[in-house]
């Protein structure tokens, strides 16, 4: 689909979007620029999900003000972004962004609706994420739920967590690996492509029916219009939303060599909405998924988050599988699962999506530590099985398969440390759960880890990796009193046996046991 010269115009009687259902804040941003002269439009999936029936994350505003004008309008504005400049107007938790209007042939690097994140401005790639106010390039309506969390001492079983995080600190930043000279909004050339077709710079202000280019989707290429409540629609959006279809605007394989993200994308998309991807959309992306590999790894990491923290994760797994996404994604992931069909470790996995979908539907907190724990759960039982049985209940076997697994995942997207870190910390105490010792065990209660780590253990039990009866056992300790606890600690004293094993320096070593490495 080629965007039109001129929209068609869905006036107010042909649409169910009311001003009932749009933010009160992004009203105020909408008819203040309206009311200094200026064209203002509720843009992207916002305007998708009104029409779908569906509450809207984020609201966005696209307009012909430019940046310096929309921040003199508006006192808590705050203008980001080297390669295009945004205005994000601030109204306690809630970012309202504004956009001025692009002028190009295509959209810039992951623009629409929230493809490639701002740059960062003095980060590295690998930890670029959660900086404070600084969002997506345009609509951010898949952006992370305000839940996720950065750190996770609950995660899957109803733990009580005081979230304190900004909604600006739950938005992710990811950095390109562009230079900041060609980052430059002074730069004399205006676009730049790269030999494969990606557009690495795009930095030119323009019209409404020029920044239609701007968007990926036709679904996600609607403009409501606050002077009259009407709907433009320059690529038949208007009816593929009706349709459920998802359709690339423009040519799908210029569009996705100019951006390859655009296909993780669209199969999030097909995950979230349950919407049909064109034929003509996914035919080229089982010859081109291999251009993810030249993605930046920040991006794809904040890319991922979208795909399974945010309410849709199980579908997206089954959409990135069928897709064949999921090998230029996470490929040690993709690779054990088609290994091992039907296996206990994709029951796992499975299940412990559902969970984080369901947690996310509750508006509970999510993280990332306890996503990558299940993603990378199959790849790490495989490396521990493939040293010597009789090391693969040891705590350093454990260890080193965990941290070789974030490695192999730091080739394709970028791990945090403090995610995989606390990845490794869950798997850790894995042995310290299923083997409590005495008194030991309350402090194993006050470990930050501690309840992501239980979270774990109750999906293992539950498919039969771990023992049910301690799963149970660790549940009734958190439920008990401090002097109760004491006496459920003392038990187990009492009830365990005398260790075995040599002696060294008078002590005697214990022999640690880990999570059983599933089959």
């Amino acid at each position: 689909m080629t965007p039109t010269p001129a929209p068609r115009i869905i006036p107010r009687s042909e649409h169910n979007i009311s001003r009932a259902h749009v933010s009160p804040n992004a009203l105020r941003v909408l008819y203040r620029l309206r009311d200094a002269g200026f064209m203002s439009f509720l843009v992207g999936g916002c305007v998708r999900d009104l029409l779908i029936g569906i509450e809207p994350k984020d609201f966005d505003v696209a307009t012909d003000a430019l940046p310096e004008q929309v921040r003199k309008l508006f006192r808590n504005c705050r203008l980001i972004g080297r390669r295009f400049r945004l205005a994000h107007v601030f109204f306690g938790r809630e970012i309202i962004e504004v956009a001025t209007f692009r002028a190009a042939t295509a959209p810039a690097l992951g623009e629409e609706p929230d493809g490639d994140p701002i740059e960062g401005e003095d980060q590295d790639a690998d930890e670029a994420v959660l900086e404070a106010a600084a969002l997506d390039e345009s609509d951010l309506d898949e952006d992370l739920p305000a839940a996720v969390a950065d750190e996770d001492p609950a995660h899957n079983n109803g733990a009580s967590r005081t979230d304190n995080t900004s909604a600006a600190d739950n938005h992710l930043v990811a950095r390109g690996r562009v230079a900041a000279a060609d980052l430059d909004d002074g730069d004399a050339a205006d676009r730049l492509f790269d030999e494969t077709g990606r557009i690495l710079r795009d930095n030119v202000y323009g019209t409404i029916d020029a920044d239609v280019w701007r968007r990926d989707l036709t679904a996600n290429a609607l403009y409501y219009n606050i002077a009259d409540f009407s709907i433009w629609d320059y690529v038949g959006g208007f009816e593929d939303i009706a349709g459920r279809k998802l359709k690339l605007i423009g040519d799908p394989e210029t569009r996705f060599r100019e951006d390859p993200v655009r296909m993780l994308r669209t199969a999030r998309f097909e995950a979230k909405l349950g919407f049909e991807i064109d034929v003509a959309t996914a035919q080229p992306i089982e010859r081109l998924r291999s251009l993810l590999g030249s993605m930046p790894p920040a991006r794809l990491f904040d890319e991922t988050l979208k795909l399974f923290l945010t309410g849709h994760g199980t579908r997206s797994l089954e959409v990135l599988r069928r897709r064949g996404l999921l090998a230029a994604l996470l490929p040690t992931v993709d690779d054990y699962l088609a290994a091992h069909p039907g296996s206990v470790v994709e029951r796992l996995l499975v299940q412990g999506l559902e969970n984080t979908d369901a947690r996310v539907g509750a508006n509970k907190p999510v993280t990332p530590t306890f996503l990558f724990a299940l993603l990378l759960y199959g790849p790490i039982a495989a490396i521990i099985e493939s040293a010597p049985p009789e090391r693969w209940h040891e705590l350093a076997t454990i260890l080193d398969a965990c941290d070789r697994a974030a490695r192999e995942v730091q080739s394709r997207i970028t791990l945090p440390k403090r995610f995989s870190l606390g990845m490794r910390e869950m798997f850790a105490l894995q042995p310290r759960l299923e083997h409590p010792r005495g008194r030991r065990a309350l402090r194993v209660l006050e470990h930050p880890r501690f309840r992501a780590a239980y979270d774990l253990l109750l999906l293992r039990a539950q498919h039969g990796m771990a023992s049910a009866e301690m799963a149970q056992w660790w549940t009734r300790i958190q439920e008990a009193s401090a002097e109760e606890r004491g006496r459920m600690a003392d038990s187990l004293t009492a009830q365990a046996p005398r260790p075995e094993g040599p002696r060294r320096g008078g002590r005697r070593r214990r022999r640690r046991r880990g999570p059983s490495a599933p089959a």
